[in-house]
């Protein structure tokens, strides 16, 4: 895919994906969902990627939904670029016709699924869309200059982008319901103190701090490895009880255990060297992986 409204830049095992629609503030469209989708699924693939950092072009890093098609821009049946689900013989919406679906969720839903870590570097403005999509990213860094909304009540609308499960789990569900509520656009430093951020940096700084991170992941560690912490973390949030740790725990210490990558990275501890890992994502999951039963939209 010919990308329009992203940028997909790979240099030293480093993936950015930028937002790129400077002049519209990286507002959210369906091009950009598309494309942001298709540069995750090309980056898995890609074991010369090994982390991800995604960031805003110009002064914002999303503004939220493309407005541009104003009272009806979330009204599908109002608008000839936009699919309508069918009705069912009672004359209700079938609820799980593909065309129901939200964009925002699709993309959330692709980065939680990601093999590779992600990380946003939050530029400017990342309101609606802008900020729910940061929710499966594993890190967040902010510039002092980025601002934060979940404006959906101010919109007449309701979360999107799997939002409702993302983020009471990051930051609690009080604050999440805060913000939530309220629809108001509050500064870094709030979301630092709420735990949405991790770090609030000079704006020269944040791309810089962003790689410092990606490039520790990627000289230290087996991507293997990588993948499979990453979701098993976050597929432990949705979990009903330890014993789910145990079982994916155990298996991947078991299988592991056989590995090339931990024998070399044992004996490099041992011979007090850099551990070279040689298995790749592509080519050698463990046989258990996945461990969960996929879901499907329904």
């Amino acid at each position: 895919m010919a990308y329009e409204q992203i940028k997909y830049e790979v240099q030293d095992n480093i993936l950015t994906i930028t937002l790129n629609r400077p002049d519209k503030l990286n507002a959210f469209t369906h091009i950009m969902m598309a494309e942001l989708i298709d540069a995750f699924d090309k980056a898995d693939a890609d074991d010369d990627v090994r982390a991800i950092i995604v960031t805003g072009a110009g002064r914002a890093f999303c503004a939220g939904a493309d407005l541009s098609a104003g009272g009806a821009t979330f009204d599908r049946a109002a608008r000839p670029d936009r699919k309508t689900a069918p009705l069912r013989p009672n004359g209700e919406v079938e609820w799980s016709d593909d065309a129901v679906r939200d964009g925002g969720g699709r993309v959330t839903l692709r980065i939680f699924k990601s093999l590779k870590p992600v990380i946003g570097a939050i530029n400017g403005a990342a309101v609606g869309i802008g900020v729910t999509m940061q929710l499966p990213m594993d890190i967040r860094i902010a510039s002092v200059n980025a601002r934060f909304g979940f404006v959906f009540a101010r919109r007449g609308i309701v979360p999107e982008a799997a939002s409702s499960w993302f983020l009471p789990r990051l930051v609690g569900i009080s604050q999440a319901l805060e913000w939530t509520y309220s629809g108001r656009v509050f500064p870094a430093q709030e979301a630092l103190e709420g735990r949405l951020v991790s770090k609030v940096v000079p704006a020269d700084e944040l791309l810089p701090t962003a790689r410092a991170i990606a490039r520790e992941i990627v000289e230290n560690t087996a991507p293997v490895s990588i993948a499979l912490i990453r979701q098993m973390m976050w597929r432990m949030l949705g979990a009903d009880d330890p014993m789910e740790a145990h079982k994916v725990d155990s298996r991947g210490i078991y299988s592991r255990g056989q590995s090339a990558d931990v024998k070399e990275g044992v004996m490099s501890f041992l011979e007090k060297r850099p551990a070279k890992f040689t298995q790749t994502v592509s080519k050698d999951m463990p046989s258990y992986f996945p461990w969960w039963t996929e879901r499907e939209y329904k």
